[in-house]
């Protein structure tokens, strides 16, 4: 059986070549049990939520790495975010029946946002956006990193009803005396690899039936874990930025406040008596200065 919820890192010792396994099982249990989503969706938002894993492997940062995709089709949003810790969430939008077919029959016109936000570190975001060209999630995070990060990578995902995998290659910088033919070899070989080996074979055991012939150095496996960063704090730093008004009207409408995270659904009710307290000049005071209580 695959690991569960882990990433494995791995370079070739003589080849400009780098790469990455993920298998997600518990984190992806998680994201299904918390919402319907259609089976179209399904494959999608696992084809992305490994690849984020894959992605953030490489990465040094200290914060978010969010994947979006945009469209103008029935399905209007996926997005996936990996912190730095290790931790995945996930949550998508839609609207009526989605369709099965390529990646343009669900998403239509759209576009693909990368964003790396180390904002709570003090350090610089970035985000980069670009047009959705690929019929797969694989294809349109190739196509990304190509134009964006001048980075030549392949990515093999597969999902099922139990689990969401993925193989990452990307080719580095040749240098001297090193194997100038390995990047066209490791992509052929990978390209032999199937949905279930992905799916079912450990790292370990993937590596050693694709790149037995080539020498790997294969770094520590790492774990990932489902979490999501909501939080009664969080939720009430939304609400007054919402308002005092706007939070009084929906109070006197519905006789509660109710706010629902889309990633864990996770429900935060508010009263009149908690409302109060929000907007209190105690309250206010705290979240101006950063202090929860």
């Amino acid at each position: 059986m695959a690991e569960q919820d882990s990433v494995t890192r791995f370079v070739f010792e003589h080849a400009p070549v780098r790469g990455a396994i993920v298998h997600l099982q518990q984190a992806w249990r998680e994201v299904l049990t918390r919402h319907d989503y259609p089976a179209p969706l399904q494959r999608i938002l696992g084809e992305l939520m490994a690849a984020g894993a894959l992605l953030a492997s490489g990465i040094k940062f200290d914060g978010k790495l969010i994947l979006q995709m945009h469209g103008s089709g029935p399905l209007k949003l996926v997005v996936v975010e990996v912190t730095s810790r290790h931790t995945l969430r996930a949550t998508a939008r839609w609207e009526g029946d989605l369709p099965h077919g390529a990646l343009p029959a669900l998403l239509g016109d759209g576009r693909f946002v990368m964003t790396l936000d180390q904002s709570g570190a003090g350090q610089q975001n970035y985000q980069g956006v670009v047009p959705l060209e690929g019929d797969t999630v694989a294809r349109v995070l190739e196509q990304y990193l190509a134009q964006s990060e001048q980075l030549d990578t392949r990515l093999m995902l597969a999902v099922d009803d139990t689990a969401a995998a993925g193989m990452l290659l990307q080719k580095l910088p040749e240098g001297a005396g090193q194997d100038a033919d390995a990047w066209q070899r490791a992509q052929f070989l990978a390209g032999t690899l199937t949905p279930s080996e992905l799916l079912k074979l450990p790292a370990r055991d993937l590596l050693l039936r694709l790149f037995h012939e080539e020498t790997l150095r294969r770094f520590q496996q790492q774990p990932l874990a489902f979490q999501c960063g909501c939080s009664r704090a969080r939720t009430d730093a939304m609400l007054r930025a919402l308002g005092r008004d706007e939070v009084e009207d929906t109070l006197a409408d519905q006789g509660q406040v109710e706010v629902i995270c889309e990633f864990c659904k996770a429900r935060y009710v508010y009263d009149a008596v908690d409302v109060a307290l929000l907007f209190s000049p105690l309250a206010v005071g705290d979240a101006v200065s950063g202090q929860v209580h």
